[in-house]
């Protein structure tokens, strides 16, 4: 990077007092600039589209579009600009989903001065930073067993819903406006991937795990 190049960042988060904190941050370095701000994940998107920057610093847990929407929102809409999760929480899921949405890095809040201000530049360069903690996250995810009734099919799933209701299955058959034989294929193949003995043992397990609405 040569003197005359500033690494533009905007900076978004629902919290004015973090907003402000970061702008002060990105001042004390002088390769770094603040572009912009904006308080949720909708505002972030346009003024993104408007503004161009070349990083935004991403709060995930806003209210409205969250964080996770509107990185996919700018990363379909404005292509080159990185976005850099920067967020107090680093559950499996919320990490996850991050990336998946297009983040190139994903922090803490306590992160220090020194270390975000390389993240941005590692960013700008086209390299990830995840904090130690959300790569542990991923590990964790990675190795988990999958959850109950992942995969079930969508019909499959339909059908769990009616024998939660307690519907039987000529009932569900004529719900469905099937035969009563692929209902009970239906039957058999969900007991069987739920693990289970009994459709009464799927209808417990569906309720336990909210696999059905």
């Amino acid at each position: 990077m040569n003197e005359q190049t500033r690494i533009r960042v905007m900076v978004v988060d629902d919290h004015a007092v973090v907003r402000t904190g970061l702008g002060a941050f990105l001042r004390a370095f002088q390769d770094l600039e603040l572009v912009g701000e904006a308080p949720n994940g909708e505002q972030a998107v346009r003024l993104c589209q408007q503004m161009h920057p070349d990083i935004v610093l991403m709060d995930l847990m806003m209210p409205g579009m969250n964080g996770v929407e509107a990185t996919r929102a700018i990363r379909q809409r404005c292509p080159d600009v990185q976005v850099i999760a920067l967020t107090s929480f680093a559950d499996d899921q919320l990490v996850q989903q991050a990336l998946e949405a297009g983040a190139i890095g994903y922090l803490l809040k306590n992160v220090s001065h020194d270390e975000l201000a390389q993240a941005i530049r590692t960013a700008y360069a086209g390299r990830p930073t995840l904090a130690p903690e959300a790569t542990q996250a991923l590990i964790h995810a990675a190795t988990q067993p999958p959850p109950p009734g992942h995969d079930l099919t969508p019909r499959e799933r339909e059908v769990l819903a009616l024998l939660v209701e307690g519907l039987s299955n000529p009932e569900i058959a004529q719900r469905l406006v099937v035969s009563e034989s692929t209902i009970k294929s239906h039957v058999s193949n969900i007991i069987s991937k739920l693990g289970v003995a009994s459709r009464t043992e799927a209808v417990a397990l569906a309720i336990r795990h909210r696999l059905v609405e």
